[in-house]
C-alpha cells in the first residue's frame, strides 16, 4: 500500500512538472490542462465501462493527484456493476450505509484498459494543440494593425514565410516592396494586416507595402507621436519609391516636422533604413486645403491654389520652371499629393494658366471688380469652375493622355 502511494505521489509530481513546462513554453494555463485531463479521464471511463454519466473526476491542484469516482446505488444484489454496489461492499467504504443510499466509489485508473488510456492521452494532446493555436491567434490578434519583427524563413514560390517566434506569417508577393531582395535569416519589420484561424492553424497576413507600416515605424522612433504631442494626419505611399506624410502638432511648442526628422535626421533616417532607402517627405498638415495642397506638392513652389472643398478638386498654378518638379517623374509627386490631401489636383504653369479657363484669377471676379496681382503662395477657395487638365508635354512619356491625378479612394 505504501509503495502504491509513493507511485501516485511521483506521478502527481511528474504531472505538475509537465503542466509547468506547458504553461511556461506554450503559455497554456494549468487550469485549462486540468480540465482537459478531467475530460479525458471521463472519456476513458465511457469507452471502458460504456457510460460515464454517473462518474466524476477530482484532481488536487496542489499535488497533481487525481481520483475517479462513480456514484453507485446501494442494493442487496447488484445487476449493474457500473451503477450499483452490493450492501456488503458498500459497508467497507461507508460503514452504516443502507440500501438505496448513493455513495462515491473510487475507480482505479488501471481498470480503464490500454485502449481507453491511449484515447485519453490523445484527447489531452489534442487539447494542447487547440490551446496552443488559440494562444497564438489571441496573441497576434492583439497585434493586428501594428508592426512586429520577424526573420525570413523561406520562400514559397515568390511568397515569403516570416518566422515571428510563436507562429509563421505569410508575406505575399503583392505585399513585398518592389525590388527589395529579402534573404533567408534577414530580420525585417512587417505590418500585421489580418489574423485568421482556420482548420490548418492560424494564418497571419503581413505587409511591407502598407502605408501604416511607415506610420508605426515613426511611432516607434518619435516620442512626441507616442505621447500625442504630434499626430500623423495622413500618409500616401508608393512602396519602395516614395512616401509623403502630413503631421500636425497638438503642442504649440513642438515643431511636428522637426520632431519626426530628428536631430541631424536620425529619426527619419532610421525609418528610411528599415524601408531600404525609400524617400520620405514630411510636411505640415493644415486645415486650409490650399495651404495643405501647396505643402503636399513640396519640393515644388506654388504660385496659387484654387480649391473647391465640396468637389474635392483643386487647380494649382506653379512657376514655369517648377512644373516638371510639381508633377514629378511619371506624375509621382502630383499623384502622392492627391492621395495625401484627398483632392483631385490639376497643375499648370503660369504660361499655360493664362490661356486656360479656370486657371486665371480674373475668372473668379466680376468684370467691374478690381483685384490685386496675386503673390506666390496665395490660396483661393471660391466658386465652381470647369475642370482643367494637364497640358505639359513633359509630364510623362508613359502617360500621353495627361489625365488629372485622382486620389486613391481606397487609401485609409
Amino acid at each position: 500500500m505504501a509503495k502504491k502511494e509513493v507511485q501516485k505521489e511521483d506521478s502527481g509530481k511528474e504531472l505538475l512538472m509537465a503542466l509547468d513546462i506547458l504553461e511556461k513554453e506554450k503559455d497554456i494555463s494549468k487550469e485549462t490542462m486540468f480540465e482537459a485531463i478531467e475530460t479525458s479521464l471521463l472519456t476513458a471511463c465511457k469507452q471502458h465501462f460504456g457510460r460515464s454519466d454517473n462518474m466524476h473526476v477530482v484532481i488536487d491542484r496542489e499535488t497533481g493527484k487525481f481520483k475517479v469516482f462513480a456514484a453507485k446505488t446501494v442494493v442487496m444484489k447488484p445487476e449493474d456493476n457500473v451503477a450499483q454496489i452490493a450492501k456488503e461492499e458498500a459497508k467497507k467504504i461507508v460503514p452504516g450505509v443502507k440500501v438505496g443510499d448513493v455513495i462515491d466509489v473510487e475507480i482505479e485508473s488501471k481498470d480503464f484498459g490500454r485502449i481507453a488510456t491511449t484515447n485519453a492521452k490523445n484527447v489531452i494532446l489534442q487539447k494542447i494543440r487547440e490551446e496552443e493555436r488559440s494562444v497564438v491567434v489571441k496573441t497576434f490578434k492583439d497585434k493586428e494593425r501594428s508592426v512586429v519583427t520577424g526573420v525570413v524563413q523561406r520562400y514559397v514560390g515568390k511568397n515569403v514565410c516570416i518566422d515571428l517566434g510563436k507562429a509563421d506569417a505569410f508575406l505575399p508577393e503583392s505585399e513585398q516592396i518592389p525590388r527589395e531582395n529579402l534573404r533567408v535569416n534577414d530580420r525585417v519589420k512587417v505590418y500585421v494586416v489580418e489574423v485568421k484561424d482556420n482548420n490548418r492553424g492560424p494564418r497571419i497576413s503581413v505587409s511591407r507595402t502598407h502605408p501604416y507600416l511607415v506610420k508605426c515605424l515613426f511611432e516607434a522612433e518619435v516620442a512626441e507621436i507616442r505621447d500625442g504631442s504630434v499626430e500623423i494626419k495622413s500618409i500616401a505611399r508608393e512602396a519602395g519609391s516614395r512616401t509623403k506624410m502630413a503631421v500636425w502638432s497638438n503642442n504649440p511648442d513642438v515643431d511636428p516636422v522637426g520632431a519626426c526628422v530628428g536631430m541631424n535626421g536620425t529619426r527619419v533616417n532610421a525609418v528610411v533604413d528599415e524601408l531600404r532607402g525609400e524617400k520620405i517627405d514630411i510636411i505640415s498638415w493644415d486645415d486650409n486645403p490650399g495651404i495643405l495642397i501647396e505643402n503636399a506638392l513640396s519640393p515644388a513652389k506654388v504660385v496659387f491654389v484654387i480649391a473647391d472643398s465640396d468637389e474635392k478638386s483643386a487647380k494649382v498654378v506653379v512657376p514655369d520652371d517648377q512644373l516638371s518638379l510639381a508633377i514629378g517623374k511619371e506624375g509621382q509627386n502630383a499623384r502622392l499629393a492627391a492621395k495625401l490631401t484627398g483632392f483631385k489636383i490639376d497643375i499648370k504653369s503660369e504660361t499655360q494658366a493664362k490661356d486656360t479657363p479656370g486657371f486665371r484669377l480674373e475668372d473668379y471676379y466680376d468684370e467691374d471688380e478690381e483685384y490685386d496681382e496675386y503673390e506666390e503662395g496665395e490660396y483661393y477657395e471660391e466658386g465652381e469652375y470647369e475642370e482643367g487638365e494637364y497640358a505639359e508635354e513633359e509630364y510623362t512619356e508613359d502617360a500621353p493622355d495627361e489625365e488629372a491625378v485622382e486620389p486613391d479612394k481606397e487609401e485609409e
